[in-house]
């Protein structure tokens, strides 16, 4: 029976492992309890910059960033191009355009380096569940096999019940 599990989660695992580790995934998956928590794994190894482009991007995708901002430059053009005489900024706001450049350009890469991150937890996380899976099949299947030795066992029983009765 055992023989059989391990037949059938190298059958699913269908990866190119060393027989050590083939043998420890195999142990790990029939044995151990595999379930892991991918959010606190992530956050233990969470640098600086990580953690600053993830409320930097939390910021910057949100309602509040754009109202405000939205804000920000109406307030900007009308102070430069109604009240102000000589204003620091005048029309065409060719400084308004270099700060806005500027956030663009780093904005971006800031963005990206927080979804790379929330890929690599997502791809962690399919890992997890597809282990999750495959162990859960493995004991649905050894509890299918447990169930019908006892299934047979009990008709073996009823048969010679039956046998006493008639006798």
């Amino acid at each position: 029976m055992e023989s059989k599990k391990k037949e059938l989660v190298k059958m699913l695992l269908n990866q190119n492992l060393e027989e050590k580790d083939e043998e420890e995934m195999i142990e790990l998956l029939l044995d151990e309890p595999i379930t892991i928590d991918v959010d606190k794994e992530s956050d233990k190894k969470m640098s600086i910059g990580d953690k600053l482009a993830d409320k930097i991007s939390a910021i910057a995708g949100s309602w509040t960033f754009i109202i405000s901002f939205c804000a920000f430059l109406i307030i900007w053009i009308i102070i430069n191009g109604v009240i102000l005489v000589n204003a620091v900024d005048p029309y065409p706001f060719i400084l308004l355009n270099l700060v806005l450049s500027c956030l663009a350009s780093l904005q971006a890469p800031i963005i990206m380096m927080s979804q790379n991150r929330q890929a690599k937890k997502d791809t962690i996380r399919n890992k997890n569940d597809y282990r999750t899976d495959l162990k859960s099949e493995l004991i649905l299947e050894s509890l299918h096999d447990d169930l019908e030795k006892i299934l047979k066992n009990q008709n073996k029983i009823l048969e010679y019940i039956k046998e006493k009765e008639n006798k």
